[in-house]
């Protein structure tokens, strides 16, 4: 399967044990509480789902589209980092496939395999043969591909990738989320360690101000010249001044 085939619902029916498993997969992706943990743990967490959730599979990964560049981000398995890693290490494969063309790469036997010979070749050696590469897929366009491997030729049928099909479409609102989240996390912190940096500094100033008589602007650009004399940030210079002012004062107490 080289491409997107069209979900067709009613080819489901008649496997309820499938079905069952998509089920519980959908209903704990749809239960993730995401703001309560990390990105990490968020997309671990997807692709442990996934493995559940498709027949035939024996672990998966997510690989990651930051900054125009693909990472392998989180792993079930050992085997499943090690796999992903050669095809980082060669530049090609399933998952880069299914992530740069939006598209499901299925195949059954990577030994064999015409495409992508090196790697499939690789990795047959490992004991893995068979792939399913779902992109992940959002109105923003591809985040990322879910890669989920089996060690067993031929492990994921037409069945397996039309239920992994199902899976990706909430999976790859989970990340996206998790990712939204993760990103104004970390600009929250940056806001705060700037706003904390913004008040050591303010508080070094008045220190020196009072010591000295000096205005605002002369204390603010002594402390400027004492942090390039020192070679370090004017927020850590800040810092030193409001530490000794301190031991200073408690000095002082009788």
């Amino acid at each position: 399967m080289r491409g997107d085939a069209p979900l067709r619902p009613e080819r489901l029916v008649g496997s309820s044990e499938d079905l069952e498993q998509l089920r519980v997969g959908l209903d704990a992706l749809s239960g993730l509480a995401v703001g309560r943990l990390s990105l990490e743990e968020t997309l671990t967490a997807v692709a442990t789902f996934a493995v559940q959730a498709i027949p035939g599979a024996d672990g998966a990964g997510l690989t990651l589209r930051e900054a125009d560049r693909a990472d392998v981000v989180v792993a079930t398995s050992a085997f499943v980092r090690e796999v992903d890693d050669v095809q980082h290490e060669f530049g090609h494969g399933p998952c880069l496939t299914a992530m740069s063309e939006q598209r499901v790469v299925r195949i059954g036997s990577l030994g064999s395999d015409e495409q992508w010979r090196r790697f499939g070749s690789r990795v047959a050696r490992m004991g893995v043969h068979s792939v399913l590469a779902l992109p992940l897929v959002t109105a923003e366009g591809a985040l990322g591909a879910l890669n989920v491997y089996a060690h067993a030729k031929q492990a994921f049928d037409e069945r397996a990738a039309h239920l992994g099909q199902l899976f990706a479409v909430p999976a790859a609102v989970a990340v996206q989320n998790a990712q939204v989240l993760a990103r104004a996390t970390r600009l929250a912190e940056q806001l705060q360690r700037t706003l904390d940096e913004r008040s050591g500094v303010e508080r070094a100033v008045g220190i020196m101000m009072a010591r000295s008589g000096h205005a605002r602007e002369d204390a603010l650009d002594r402390l400027r010249k004492l942090s390039q004399a020192g070679h370090v940030k004017m927020s850590v210079m800040a810092e030193r001044v409001v530490d000794e002012a301190v031991r200073a004062a408690r000095a002082r107490r009788p």
